[in-house]
């Protein structure tokens, strides 16, 4: 199969952007399954392959790569080497090394490794939020506003990822002024940038687009990312939802590796390579090399010791082409004898 490293299509130039030409529109990347993804693996990835890893897709150009989780060793034990993973990744200049903190004892960590950026989590549902973190809103808000303010001091930057935002796989659709009023308080601690999470998967491109684009015109000085899972095989087309409302900052997941333990048959994020691939076809400009980050996919079978979801990873790029069958002269000769 030939992958050769050239652009995957030719795109005549302009300033006109859609989800279906770019335009060389900039698009910034944020790789998540180093923390998204691993966590959910039952196998403990060895720490110089975690590394490995992180420096791989650091060399490919990932704009943001979120390296580990800085919770209990014994909550996640696979990314229990999280101080170690950070201090000793290779750091390109223009990348972001972002790292998930629950509470100030995994922030005060996370600052010690020389992590870039904190990254927040709580949920828009409240029923959802006590499932998964064990807290009530109001406790949620309140261990992270201690979070924001230990950040600040220490002049390290802080992303709020704001879960079920699309819907809540115990409540159903979340109300959007309940998403509103969350992302205003964090607007009001100070915080610049807030990601946007469909966190099993319940999101539909309409939907996608009116949110994306409310958000955006509510507050146009946030950084506001979108995270998507491909949980009913709609991850690429809510993306393409988001960019036609204007976002240019996606989460995507190496391999498509991740999920979430409340969301019964749940599959993992969108697909990193995936949404790669279909950017550059369509002349979105990612700043990702495709076949580094392919070369780092299809390392993943070994190290957690079953297949992947990605398509790209096995198939290739469209223009990866096959050589033509051994008798192909002889098919000819015998088509053009009849």
């Amino acid at each position: 199969m030939n992958m050769p490293n050239t652009p995957l299509h030719n795109h005549p130039q302009g300033n006109d952007s859609s989800p279906w030409q770019g335009a060389g529109r900039r698009v910034y990347l944020h790789e998540v399954g180093l923390r998204d993804g691993l966590q959910m693996e039952k196998v403990f990835v060895p720490t110089e392959e975690k590394i490995a890893l992180a420096n791989a897709l650091s060399a490919a150009g990932f704009a943001k790569v979120e390296v580990t989780s800085f919770t209990s060793p014994t909550a996640i034990p696979s990314l229990r080497d999280a101080e170690i993973v950070m201090r000793e990744i290779e750091r390109r200049p223009g990348t972001v090394y972002s790292a998930l903190v629950p509470n100030a004892r995994g922030a005060e960590r996370a600052i010690e490794a020389r992590t870039d950026e904190l990254n927040l989590v709580m949920s828009v549902s409240s029923t959802h939020n006590l499932a998964n973190l064990r807290m009530t809103q109001a406790q949620s808000f309140a261990a992270l506003a201690q979070v924001v303010a230990l950040a600040q001091d220490a002049g390290v930057a802080v992303n709020v990822s704001l879960s079920c935002v699309f819907g809540c796989p115990m409540e159903g659709d979340v109300p959007a002024a309940d998403v509103w009023a969350w992302v205003q308080r964090f607007v009001d601690l100070g915080v610049p940038g807030i990601t946007l999470c469909d966190t099993t998967g319940m999101a539909y491109p309409s939907q996608v687009h009116q949110i994306t684009a409310a958000a955006r015109a509510r507050w146009p000085g946030v950084a506001f990312t979108l995270h998507f899972h491909n949980t009913r095989g709609m991850g690429l087309a809510n993306a393409l939802a988001a960019l036609d409302a204007g976002a240019d900052r996606l989460d995507a997941s190496l391999g498509g590796l991740g999920g979430c333990p409340y969301a019964p048959g749940a599959s993992g994020n969108v697909c990193s390579e995936e949404v790669v691939h279909a950017l550059a076809l369509m002349g979105f400009d990612t700043g990702v090399d495709l076949p580094l980050l392919l070369a780092a996919a299809q390392q993943l079978p070994a190290l957690i010791g079953h297949d992947i979801p990605s398509q790209i990873a096995k198939a290739g790029p469209r223009l990866a082409l096959h050589p033509v069958p051994a008798d192909f002269e002889a098919i000819r000769e015998r088509a053009l004898s009849r």
